[in-house]
């Protein structure tokens, strides 16, 4: 196994007396055991003080102490690196909400009681960089192997964020909660109403960012019950699907085995971070509008349940649960027209729909869509899963007209208006805006043409004689 540490975080540790007590902590340590590459690293320096601390890492660069009534603080090593050291604490719970916490420092607590408030097992875990070992004051290491999620102490309960943390933990490491995890989770549910929003966020995003099975950590906020804290999902749970195209169980199941399809597809693992986000919230999100449209009817000789209408019934409730947890507008007008169009593939394919698509995934794109087409249709075990044959069409016909990643560029611009002499304003504007329709029509392929549709426009767009006179000539 690789070392734990860089070799300018080594050399720090090394050759500064006043970290003689100084441990890897966290995260860090619990990704080292697993083999999984880690870039944030903090260490918890034992029998020193604050100002004493700050004064041994000024040595080596730059020390940022916006951590400081936590007891953080931030290097920057002179060759740009960036390390998080702090000094142990104590925390007590003396008000609701997450700043209700009395912090007090005590260099001399022991290691096992700074490991104790530490939220999860796997997280207590430290490292000694002098023997180069773990230490594990509470199981962390069996807990790892045997992919179990289990609280650390009693003061798992002082900050109910730590549900939600589990939730995304689970999801990243594809954990078990512990049974008494499970229920000391349950016992804070009422915690919640005193969570920043902000936080909610945070995990959120962890959990469609970072995601190895993100049904794990679902299926955690069924188990706590706090899934009870999102109307939205928690609505999914029970509603009936038609067992010939979903045997795979209710709207909550297929939603679980959805998402974990989508992380297994290369769109997904191959996205940018915030586009990771986007994608998994999308299909989280993508039958949010089955609870209100789900009913029993005929169709094709027998009753089946059905769901008419749900794609777009999804977009404003996954609007409401996008703004529950607090995500940003460039995130929920990117998730919302997934949720709306996650049926396109089943409408007849042509140019015009395929444009139009484009445009009303704006500021999404079909490739986009595709994903979270084929992600909805692998969620259906023990069905194969297969990209539908939709998909593929689509996929060939916005190739073809070069609408893959966006809506097609306008052809008829203000400019060229300008420039036949019509002057700035409203009625420019609206000119510009029925030609792009035009052109979403099919009506035209390139300049030329729009002039052509242009001049043959006399009722709808008046244009003066000269003008018309101009657009004879450039057409």
């Amino acid at each position: 196994m690789n070392s734990i540490a860089p070799d300018e975080l080594s050399e720090i540790l090394r050759a500064t007396p006043e970290l003689n007590n100084a441990y890897l902590v966290g995260g860090c340590v619990r990704d080292w055991l697993l083999g999984i590459p880690n870039k944030d690293f903090d260490v918890e320096v034992f029998g020193i003080s604050y100002d004493g601390l700050v004064t041994a890492l000024s040595r080596w660069g730059k020390t940022d102490l916006v951590g400081k009534s936590f007891g953080v603080v931030k290097l920057t090593t002179r060759r740009g690196s960036t390390f998080d050291f702090s000094i142990p604490r104590r925390d007590s719970k003396v008000a609701p909400g997450h700043k209700g916490f009395e912090i007090s420092f005590d260099p001399a607590i022991s290691l096992k009681e700074a490991a104790a408030r530490r939220d999860f097992t796997i997280n207590s875990l430290m490292f000694d960089p002098r023997k180069e070992q773990a230490l594990d004051f509470f199981g962390g290491e069996a807990d790892l192997k045997n992919r179990t999620l289990r609280h650390t102490s009693g003061a798992f309960t002082e900050d109910p964020l730590r549900v939600l943390r589990g939730m995304q933990f689970a999801a990243r490491f594809d954990l078990t909660p512990a049974t008494e995890t499970v229920a000391l989770c349950r016992s804070i549910s009422p915690g919640y109403d005193e969570l920043a929003v902000e936080r909610v966020r945070e995990e959120w995003f962890k959990w469609a960012g970072k995601s190895a099975v993100p049904s794990a950590g679902l299926n955690f906020l069924a188990a706590t019950e706090w899934i009870e804290h999102f109307p939205e999902l928690n609505a999914l749970r029970g509603v009936p699907q038609e067992p010939d195209w979903h045997p795979e169980g209710d709207v909550f199941v297929h939603t679980c085995h959805c998402c974990d399809a989508l992380v297994r597809l290369p769109g997904w693992q191959q996205a940018d971070a915030e586009s990771r986000i986007v994608l998994l919230l999308a299909v989280l999100a993508h039958d949010f509008g089955k609870p209100s449209t789900t009913m029993r009817a005929r169709k094709d000789g027998r009753m089946r349940i059905v769901s008419p209408g749900h794609d777009e019934a999804g977009g404003p409730i996954a609007e409401q649960f996008l703004q529950r947890i607090n995500a940003p507008q460039v995130i929920r007008e990117r998730v919302v027209p997934l949720v709306v169009n996650h049926l396109a593939h089943l409408q007849t394919i042509t140019d015009r729909s395929v444009r139009r698509l484009a445009k009303r995934l704006e500021p999404e794109s079909i490739d986009s869509l595709c994903w979270i087409i084929t992600a909805d249709a692998m969620g259906r075990p023990p069905k194969p899963p297969a990209v539908p044959e939709g998909v593929l069409e689509l996929q060939a016909k916005a190739a073809a007209l070069k609408v893959q990643t966006h809506a097609p560029k306008p052809i008829l611009m203000g400019r060229h208006l300008i420039k036949l002499g019509l002057k700035p304003g409203p009625a420019l504007g609206a000119i510009v805006k029925q030609a792009y329709e035009a052109q979403l029509e099919g009506q035209f392929a390139d300049l030329p043409q729009a002039f052509v549709w242009l001049s043959h426009q006399p009722e709808t767009i008046p244009l003066p004689d000269n003008v018309r006179a101009r657009l004879r000539g450039s057409s």
